[in-house]
């Protein structure tokens, strides 16, 4: 039962923190980011998801600078998140999720107004994604 809820918790860390990279990439005509010869299965690197960003976004210097703290606070958060067993399933990912949403408030303000612009339709793509690829018994929302 740990076992597997640990399967699902890293599941779906997995896809909130790589799917706006997997999603863009597609998006832009370009073949998603690959190590080793296959798909990258473990937590993004924060300097590597500032990267991506710089390239997305064109971050300059000092954003480049910040936004990279606030990736590495987050996959820090995350990686205490996981080692800790006291927590339910549930309250380990609505802890997450917390996390990524204050990490990505924290980016946005960071930003310029076209880079927010290009920000939420990254953010949307990644709803987007993540409700197509949702495993479980959760339905996604109904559209409005």
């Amino acid at each position: 039962m740990l076992k597997q809820s640990l399967l699902v918790l890293l599941a779906a860390s997995l896809i909130s923190i790589a799917a706006p990279f997997a999603v863009a990439q597609s998006s832009d005509n370009q073949q998603p980011a690959q190590g080793n010869g296959g798909w990258h299965h473990g937590p993004a690197d924060p300097a590597q998801r500032t990267q991506e960003l710089t390239r997305k976004l064109k971050l300059t210097a000092d954003q480049q600078t910040k936004v990279q703290e606030i990736l590495q606070s987050e996959h820090s958060q995350i990686e205490t998140l996981h080692q800790d067993a006291s927590l339910s399933q549930q309250d380990r990912r609505t802890k997450m999720m917390d996390i990524h949403k204050t990490g990505d408030a924290q980016i946005r303000a960071l930003l310029d107004s076209n880079q927010q612009k290009k920000w939420d339709e990254m953010q949307a793509k990644r709803e987007q994604w993540g409700q197509g690829h949702h495993h479980g018994d959760q339905q996604p929302p109904p559209p409005q």
